[in-house]
């Protein structure tokens, strides 16, 4: 029998690449944007990471969602150390959620009760940080200069962790471990692709902040 895991992954990896693929990431990842315009999206992730680990805190103690809450991923004090790197001590007065942002983290906190939906944000963004996350952080590091530690891309270091490979095959038991009908798995996939399309809303209006200000 295929594992949830491996369902989940395969229902939704076109929203995965069509994420991957956002014109947005392509500019960063040439090194075409300046520091600050990486700094936009910078901050659209602290917003966003603000509400799912608010929701991870408030459901540490669920029987089902507390399987998938981890402190160590936390990632609050990371983004404030990549935000000070980037706009220096008066970060907080240089930044506000966007539009799309807001629509994202409305759609965290109004499933947050439930545990399929939680569980879908918290999968959606985190296993992508963990994996191509990876990745994006050794091109920053290049383009921008930044170094592990001293603020910049230190949201994409995991090194509480431990090994990032254990830990994902980790999740993903978790993940098959899940006692759920049909019905459950198919509106978590459902919730899932939700999630990848307002993460990617996101990155979309990242561009077009950038485009205004060209």
């Amino acid at each position: 029998m295929t594992s949830f895991s491996e369902i989940l992954k395969s229902a939704t990896w076109g929203d995965h690449e069509s994420a991957e693929s956002e014109s947005y990431l392509t500019e960063l990842m040439a090194g075409r944007l300046a520091p600050q315009e990486y700094g936009e999206m910078v901050a659209q992730h602290y917003f966003a990471y603000i509400a799912l680990d608010g929701a991870a805190r408030g459901l540490a103690g669920h029987p089902v969602a507390g399987r998938f809450v981890f402190p160590e991923l936390y990632r609050e004090e990371a983004l404030e150390r990549d935000l000070h790197a980037v706009y220096g001590p008066s970060w907080r007065d240089r930044i506000a959620p966007s539009p799309a942002t807001r629509t994202l983290v409305a759609r965290i906190e109004q499933v947050a009760n439930w545990p399929g939906g939680y569980i879908a944000h918290h999968y959606t963004r985190y296993m992508g940080d963990l994996s191509g996350g990876q990745f994006i952080r050794q091109e920053l590091q290049k383009i921008y200069g930044y170094t592990k530690g001293g603020g910049g891309i230190d949201f994409y270091v995991f090194d509480e962790v431990g090994s990032l490979p254990r830990f994902k095959n980790e999740y993903r038991a978790r993940l098959d471990a899940l006692d759920l009908d049909e019905r459950e798995r198919q509106r978590i996939i459902r919730e899932v692709h939700l999630a990848y399309q307002l993460n990617t809303e996101v990155l979309a209006e990242l561009l077009d902040v950038v485009k205004a200000a060209a």
